[in-house]
């Protein structure tokens, strides 16, 4: 059986073309990207040490064994992380791992009063399973029409994989797809992971479940959105990691372009401003 950890690594050794690490490529081959050997020599393992890693029969590689593929993958610093991650993830299935669980949604009153000082702009506090847990004002006025809000706890990856407007309001739909997809794997802990991932699956289909084996992280890309009343909007978006213990991360939306920046104050000149927390 296969694990995250071993998932990611033949799909980045299979992304890697030979002649990039000055490989000399031999004929015909039968996968794409780099060979295993090449990999086990680049690390200093045995091909039958990587080959059982890569297969989930070895689920608890060393840190230096693991530090040692991610050099050899010329891993950049958000692969390495996460490389690290499903090295955790997956000894700790090893071991046991709990009862999945819902995530806590409790929102700090510190964190309600950060938010507060950033109106009027657009921002919100997540997880990274993609509940929406408070929001300003104006995330609500931008964000009121597409039905992401709708629900009594919005989501926005059982947004984007379960309900057919997205596809129109995120012209970058695969790119979006692919990062809710990717996060994931990152928290806020393996078993609300598992939990959510048994959740969506049936409602997603087969959108979400190819998804999740890729591990490759996406490229950081602009934020593009089709907006009902409003042209074409673009964002930037920064992102700030909440203490481990609240397992949330505060994003904030910051218009790439002139045409961007006057539809959102038309937008903001709406009535019922309020700040919003979602229970």
């Amino acid at each position: 059986m296969s694990t995250p950890l071993g998932d990611f690594i033949r799909a980045k050794r299979d992304s890697i073309q030979p002649e990039s690490f000055g490989l000399p490529v031999h004929g015909r081959r039968r996968s794409p990207g780099l060979r295993r050997s090449d990999l086990a020599a680049r690390a200093g393992v045995s091909v039958e040490y990587l080959t059982r890693i890569e297969q989930g029969r070895d689920r608890n590689p060393s840190p230096a064994v693991v530090n040692a593929l991610a050099d050899a993958l010329s891993l950049d610093a958000v692969e390495r992380d996460h490389l690290r991650h499903l090295a955790k993830i997956t000894g700790g299935a090893c071991a046991g791992r709990g009862r999945p669980v819902p995530p806590n949604r409790h929102v700090r009153p510190t964190v309600l009063q950060t938010l507060e000082l950033l109106e009027p702009g657009i921002a919100f506090v997540t997880n990274r399973l993609g509940d929406v847990l408070a929001y300003t004002s104006a995330f609500e006025v931008l964000m009121r029409g597409i039905g992401l809000l709708e629900s009594r706890a919005p989501n926005l990856t059982r947004y984007v994989f379960t309900d057919p407007r997205a596809r129109t309001i995120f012209p970058d739909w695969e790119q979006v797809a692919d990062e809710r997809a990717f996060d994931l794997w990152l928290g806020p802990s393996a078993e609300t992971s598992e939990w959510f991932r048994a959740e969506l699956t049936p409602l997603a289909g087969a959108e979400f479940t190819r998804r999740l084996n890729r591990h490759l992280p996406p490229r950081p890309v602009p934020f593009r959105l089709n907006h009902p009343t409003a042209e074409q909007l673009q964002w930037q978006r920064e992102k700030l990691e909440l203490p481990r213990t609240d397992a949330q991360e505060l994003v904030v939306l910051l218009p790439t372009d002139d045409a961007t920046a006057r539809a959102v104050d038309r937008l903001r000149r709406q009535p019922d401003r309020m700040l919003r927390a979602v229970n």
